[in-house]
């Protein structure tokens, strides 16, 4: 499986007051954050939120996703690696010629769940991968659009994490390790990683 990232959230869609505030930067004075300070503080905030979403397969801030396949788990129902899984934006299948064809939105559907959403044919079976082929998924994940919109456990993680990670820059990168309090706060959004799907065996 390959996952691509198709939009970022920008500067301005991210807690960069909420961080400043954390890490009480200027607090006392009467100075007007630095451009760059901000730009330094959102990209901490980045690798916080990035960190956090591959600890529970967990999207904070909503973006676009490509997911490609060789082939289907299982044609009955093919699980998606993100949630919360917004909307599927399309389904394309391409053959062992590299000629791709767009599939009937009204051949298949989206499943919600909190855990393992789950891309799943109307009919009998998702269509046919040829041989040689693959399959393309595009949907959006994400609990929101807005910082807002994330839960409250989540997003104090994610501050939390990106003041640990202000707090060691020039010490040669952050620590593997999450802090324990960051851990703690994420422990009920962690997946369980099992087969996730009925299916076990690839076609090829």
């Amino acid at each position: 499986m390959i996952l691509v990232e198709e939009t970022q959230p920008l500067d301005e869609d991210l807690p960069v007051a909420a961080l400043r505030a954390w890490l009480r930067l200027g607090s006392g004075f009467e100075l007007a954050p630095a451009p760059e300070e901000d730009r330094a503080l959102a990209g901490f905030l980045r690798a916080a939120i990035l960190t956090i979403e591959g600890r529970t397969g967990k999207v904070l801030l909503r973006r676009s996703y490509r997911m490609v396949l060789d082939d289907w788990r299982d044609r009955m129902g093919h699980p998606l690696p993100l949630a919360p899984v917004h909307r599927l934006d399309g389904v394309s299948i391409e053959d062992g010629a590299g000629r791709a064809r767009e599939i009937d939105p009204a051949q298949y559907e989206l499943v919600p769940d909190t855990q393992r959403p789950l891309l799943r044919p109307r009919g009998a079976m998702l269509p046919q991968v040829p041989r040689l082929g693959r399959v393309s998924v595009r949907f959006v994940a994400g609990f929101g659009e807005v910082w807002e919109d994330v839960p409250a456990d989540l997003a104090q993680a994610a501050i939390m994490l990106a003041g640990r990670y202000y707090e060691d820059r020039g010490l040669g990168g952050p620590q593997i390790a999450l802090p324990v309090q960051v851990s703690a706060l994420i422990e009920r959004w962690r997946s369980v990683r099992v087969l996730g799907g009925r299916g076990a065996g690839a076609r090829r």
